[in-house]
């Protein structure tokens, strides 16, 4: 597997997004928060993602957009575990909601912790269906 985020993987229909926060199916590890939704998507790859911070917390573009710079890479480098366990495509969007700025290495072990939650849930949703 490549460990890039391209253009296909990055969620950006403004109708998909739409369509994902009526849905609202979500997970939480402080201070990230993934809504996700499972869908159809033009993409070949297994999930789409998107990042917000928002600008109530963050007052400066720059510091939101190092927050969302430094959750890209934790999601690229990491992505495997959700690529590896997803049997339907996927849109989901990963939002930062604290309030002070993270170090890499802890937002690393969040991304991590937040996509195996991801994962456990599609699974539990699995079996509840079947």
């Amino acid at each position: 597997m490549k460990y890039t985020l391209g253009k296909e993987e990055r969620l950006k229909s403004k109708k998909l997004i739409e369509k994902l926060y009526k849905g609202r199916n979500s997970v939480k590890t402080f201070p990230l928060r993934m809504i996700f939704l499972q869908t159809e998507h033009t993409s070949e790859f297994p999930a789409q993602v998107g990042f917000s911070v928002p600008k109530r917390n963050f007052k400066l573009a720059v510091d939101r957009n190092r927050i969302k710079r430094l959750m890209r890479e934790t999601y690229r480098l990491q992505k495997e575990i959700v690529y590896e366990n997803l049997d339907k495509s996927y849109i989901f969007m990963i939002s930062y909601i604290g309030k002070e700025e993270w170090t890499y290495e802890e937002l690393y072990s969040k991304m991590e912790k937040l996509l195996t939650l991801f994962i456990n849930e599609t699974k539990k949703n699995k079996n509840d269906k079947a």
